[in-house]
């Protein structure tokens, strides 16, 4: 049998935890993963595009469990009702094919987003940061906010977005939060001024130069989360030039980070050689240091295990019939055959 997470599930486990424990077990368990990156059997996603949006599946493996996750990007779906980026995905045991988990993902990537910039922020950023600048207030700028907050002990919030409404949803949401000042900034060039670190997640689907190079400080780290795909960029490719690039994982990162402007033997490190000793994190104070990320599915799959976890302990989930139970497994025909059997007019069809 599978277990079902809905986001009602997901929900009762953040109001059962709280936001910030459940981001701190996040990183912990992503930081997990990473650590073990060559046990993993990985790939770059595979992403159908459109004029509108792309859709994509996110799929990786080790001995035990096989996940996927299925994530759409959607810059016009708010006209719709719909959020930019939804998302569902599978953690199955690779020694039967079973699905043993089926959950929603579109809060859960939020959080598992969080969590990823600021495991890396621990690596690149100044130990003394406080002030960090939020470029894009949508569906992802409060668990960045809160996740850096919480986790980082950053104190001031700069933020701006070219829709004043999200702006304005934002400073709502996170006007309870003790301890964050959130200041409304006229542009991304005065929110960033004197930031210690600067997380862009804007939405639109095209070549952007969200920050230029007269807009970095010695010794900021740039936190770029908002390019994931081919076509999307954030950052001015001199930038990335002048600074020390950090990656999830360098196949899918040039073509989809903003990496993809650069050459391809423009050097990047995985985050993970990081996180082993293999590589340096931050070298010096004054040096400028970009975390390019795009989202990969170890993140996901550390994602999924822990959702099952935590909803295992609160009793939360539902036991659904995803795959045939067989008396005989050869029979799949009798999965149908009682059914056709007390129905006349399905034996007549």
């Amino acid at each position: 049998m599978t277990t079902l997470l809905t986001t009602a599930d997901i929900a009762a486990i953040v109001q059962a935890h709280g936001l910030p424990a459940v981001l701190q077990r996040m990183e912990a368990v992503i930081a997990a993963a990473f650590r073990r990156w060559p046990e993993f059997d990985k790939v770059a996603r595979v992403a159908s595009h459109t004029a509108t949006g792309v859709i994509e599946l996110m799929p990786v493996a080790d001995a035990q469990h096989y996940a996927f996750k299925y994530v759409n990007g959607h810059p016009g779906n708010a006209r719709f009702g719909l959020p930019t980026v939804m998302a569902f995905g599978v953690l199955a045991d690779v020694s039967t094919g079973r699905a043993e988990l089926l959950s929603e993902l579109t809060l859960t990537t939020a959080m598992r987003t969080a969590a990823t910039s600021v495991m890396a922020a621990r690596l690149l950023a100044r130990p003394d940061s406080r002030t960090l600048a939020l470029i894009g207030n949508g569906a992802q700028s409060e668990f960045q906010a809160l996740a850096f907050h919480h986790g980082l002990g950053i104190t001031t919030l700069r933020v701006f977005d070219s829709d004043p409404a999200a702006t304005a949803k934002l400073q709502r949401n996170l006007g309870p939060v003790a301890g964050l000042r959130v200041v409304a900034c006229a542009s991304a060039a005065e929110a960033v001024r004197g930031a210690d670190i600067v997380t862009t997640v804007t939405a639109d689907k095209r070549k952007a130069a969200i920050l230029t190079p007269d807009m970095v400080e010695p010794g900021m780290h740039i936190n770029g989360v908002g390019g994931d795909c081919p076509g999307k960029t954030e950052l001015h490719p001199a930038v990335l030039a002048a600074a020390r690039v950090f990656v999830e994982y360098a196949p899918q990162s040039r073509i989809e980070g903003d990496v993809q402007q650069m050459p391809a033997d423009f050097p990047v490190t995985e985050l993970w050689r990081v996180l082993t000793g293999q590589a340096a994190g931050r070298q010096a104070a004054s040096e400028v240091t970009v975390f390019d990320s795009v989202g990969f599915a170890v993140e996901d799959y550390a994602a999924l295990g822990l959702m099952r976890e935590l909803a295992l302990t609160l009793g939360l989930g539902q036991v659904i019939d995803l795959m045939p139970t067989l008396a005989d497994p050869k029979n799949l025909y009798a999965a149908c055959s009682a059914a056709l059997a007390r129905s006349p007019a399905l034996r007549a069809a």
